[in-house]
């Protein structure tokens, strides 16, 4: 699989969201879009109204990535905004998990699974065969720009074992970088979300690059 860079959004200026997408438009195929609620993290961002007026403006396949509590009960708003792609916390749903995954793929959607820093995979193993992405958080969720915790990272090759699936995403969200990129890269990696590394290089197109290897 072709290794997939989605640029956060959080990490551009939301006064010129549309001039931002644009820059990197161009050199990604995806659009990480992260949704907060001020509960399940300590922190407020967009909702259903921002996913559906980025969705007029670009063709980019649309992560949604909800940190949100309840997540089963916002699917469908975010689906019919537009988004590709829903990946939740398996620590906001925990029993209501497979409830969650089988709501957005009955939309025709991709459907993922995040899980957080303390989280151990051991805990989604029953699930990872049921959706398409597993998110593996290398920072805690909430705030952009934090430092990357290496043995989050471990998780990869975790994930790895218990999936029957070749095609599974592996994603990694948190203090992406070009180097950190390449640690979880040579773990089995083949998705990464990066945001103030993209968002506040002098050069997005060579920043994307050096990730992509």
């Amino acid at each position: 699989m072709n290794t997939i860079i989605s640029p956060s959004i959080l990490s551009a200026d939301f006064a010129n969201l549309e001039r931002d997408i644009k820059k990197v438009e161009n050199f990604v195929p995806w659009l990480h879009i992260d949704v907060m609620d001020g509960h399940f993290v300590p922190n407020i961002t967009i909702g259903p109204c921002v996913v559906k007026s980025i969705r007029k403006i670009t063709n980019l396949f649309l992560d949604t990535h909800l940190m949100i509590e309840n997540p089963t009960d916002y699917i469908d708003v975010f689906i019919d905004a537009g988004s590709d792609l829903i990946t939740f916390h398996y620590e906001a749903a925990r029993k209501k998990t497979i409830e969650t995954i089988e709501k957005i793929k009955q939309k025709k959607v991709k459907a993922g699974l995040s899980i957080k820093p303390k989280t151990k995979v051991d805990e989604i193993k029953e699930y990872i065969n049921l959706v398409d992405l597993v998110l593996i958080m290398t920072v805690e969720p909430g705030f952009g720009g934090q430092k990357f915790i290496e043995e989050c990272a471990d998780k990869i090759q975790e994930v790895k074992k218990y999936s029957k699936n070749e095609n599974l995403i592996i994603q990694v969200d948190g203090g992406i970088n070009n180097l950190t990129a390449k640690i979880c890269k040579d773990l089995g990696c083949n998705c990464f979300v990066a945001g103030n590394y993209i968002y506040k290089a002098d050069n997005i197109e060579q920043a994307i690059q050096d990730i992509t290897f």
